[in-house]
């Protein structure tokens, strides 16, 4: 997967040097590009002018990488970091109607460079507190309900997205994949039902696609504790549980194969490939900062071979 953070200004002719050579480099690997376009709180389009440049900018991109056929527009939008405002003053919801109204107009204009390209919404964070006055996050749950009901009252008669994706970390790289969440608004890969029902209930009548919408898992690490004889390789300091590579290889097969058994999933991506070198970023790579593998990639890479082509 490949990163374009549009701000106000960012030129898509400046963007698109370095992702035509990624993208170059994955077609001859036989690997699929896929862009995903975002930006950080700092620059949310929630006004038309803002939200024009933005769909100018993805449009400008698919545009210019004709090999690329799956565009992720939005990054966390139920979060802060990636969203804001999540809530008015008075504790409404803003961020959901807000990026509903950023997706339909990406969407549309996406589709105008290529009626064929696969547009996927959101890359929703799996947690989120739904408490506008402590860290105002929304949950992916509250999110999809808050989405939907901004498209129904839009009287839209498009879809939004052909594929939605979610990140599903779990809550600490300690949890394992199989660890269901029940009785709470998080979603994770073992939620899969849930999450069918949410979008069946949230967009089946609509022309949106609801119960039967294509799902993506957009994100899914497990940070492991660096050896010694590596460390050098890093920066900083470690700030959350780490397991060792045994342990990682562990859950990475779980996920692949859990994925596997879900009809509407397409896609699971592991992010990262390779460590981050700061030890306060993601070290979920199944290779150090150098390239070289850790002792989890046969067994990845061989789970990875093991799941048949849809």
């Amino acid at each position: 997967m490949l990163s374009a953070v549009w701000k106000p200004g960012t030129s898509a002719g400046a963007d698109l040097p370095p992702l035509e050579r990624a993208v170059d480099a994955a077609v001859q690997e036989d690997v699929r590009p896929v862009v995903a376009v975002y930006q950080f709180s700092s620059a949310t389009p929630t006004d038309p002018g803002s939200r024009a440049a933005f769909a100018a900018y993805a449009a400008a991109l698919a545009k210019g990488l004709p090999d690329v056929h799956d565009v992720i527009v939005g990054n966390e939008p139920n979060l802060n970091l990636f969203w804001q405002p999540q809530f008015d003053a008075a504790g409404a919801d803003t961020a959901a109607p807000a990026f509903e109204a950023l997706l339909a107009e990406t969407y549309d204009a996406l589709k105008a460079v290529d009626p064929g390209l696969n547009v996927i919404g959101a890359g929703l964070a799996p947690h989120g507190g739904d408490r506008p006055s402590s860290r105002p996050t929304h949950s992916p749950t509250q999110f999809i309900k808050g989405l939907a009901a901004a498209y129904r009252t839009s009287g839209r008669k498009k879809p939004l997205m052909d594929a939605l994706s979610i990140h599903v970390y779990g809550e600490n790289a300690r949890v394992p994949p199989t660890l269901a969440h029940p009785r709470t608004t998080t979603i994770g890969i073992p939620d899969y039902g849930r999450l069918v029902a949410i979008l069946g209930t949230a967009f089946d009548g609509t022309a949106q696609l609801g119960s039967t919408l294509p799902i993506v898992y957009g994100e899914y690490g497990v940070e492991t504790a660096i050896p010694a004889a590596k460390s050098h390789l890093y920066t900083g300091h470690e700030a959350v549980p780490v397991v060792d590579e045994q342990t990682q290889a562990e859950y990475y097969t779980e996920a692949i194969r859990a994925a596997e058994r879900q009809p509407n999933v397409r896609m699971l991506f592991l992010f990262h490939v390779a460590d981050e070198s700061r030890l306060e970023g993601l070290q979920s790579g199944v290779r150090y900062p150098d390239g070289t593998p850790k002792s989890s990639e046969p067994r990845v890479r061989a789970a990875i071979d093991a799941v048949p082509s849809r």
